[in-house]
């Protein structure tokens, strides 16, 4: 197998601007809790073990219920989960596997009842965030863990 493009080396400006919409997303309302589920479903459902790795155990660092991540890909079912957190996994979901018909309305009232527009904004600019992190991820081929000592992700105790 070939060796994958380092989107780090090949284009660091863009990256640096992707990383600082990032950085940019810990400082909106959105609550640290809520902004791990994202991440997590969204890289679950694009395949991005990268990611899927790396959101994981900040989740657990940051104090998620280990049995919230177990119960995250059925989502749906599981009783763990807040009608807001739902509204928002929907929403991530549906901007995930956007349709041709795009995001109905009856899903967008669904989701404004839980959020603000400023709150609804964030949670789009979240979803496109970490579906843009995947897709350079799934390209690159990026090792899972491969900078959890640069993040201080060994600490999470997974392995």
């Amino acid at each position: 197998m070939s060796t994958r493009v380092n989107h780090h080396k090949a284009t660091p400006a863009l990256t640096k601007a992707l990383s600082d919409l990032s950085m940019a997303m810990a400082k909106t309302s959105l609550e640290p809790a809520l902004k791990h589920l994202i991440d997590i479903r969204v890289s679950q459902l694009n395949g991005c073990t990268f990611c899927l790795d790396m959101h994981s155990k900040e989740a657990k660092i940051a104090g998620e219920r280990e049995l919230r991540l177990y119960h995250l890909a059925a989502w749906r079912e599981s009783p763990l989960f807040s009608a807001r957190e739902k509204a928002a996994l929907e929403f991530a979901e549906a901007l995930t596997h956007i349709t041709p018909e795009g995001i109905s309305d009856e899903l967008y009232r669904r989701v404004a009842e839980h959020y603000s527009d400023v709150e609804l904004s964030e949670l789009n600019f979240a979803i496109v965030a970490i579906n843009a992190w995947n897709r350079l991820g799934i390209t690159s081929r990026m090792e899972p863990g491969a900078l959890d000592a640069a993040y201080g992700l060994n600490k999470a105790n997974l392995e």
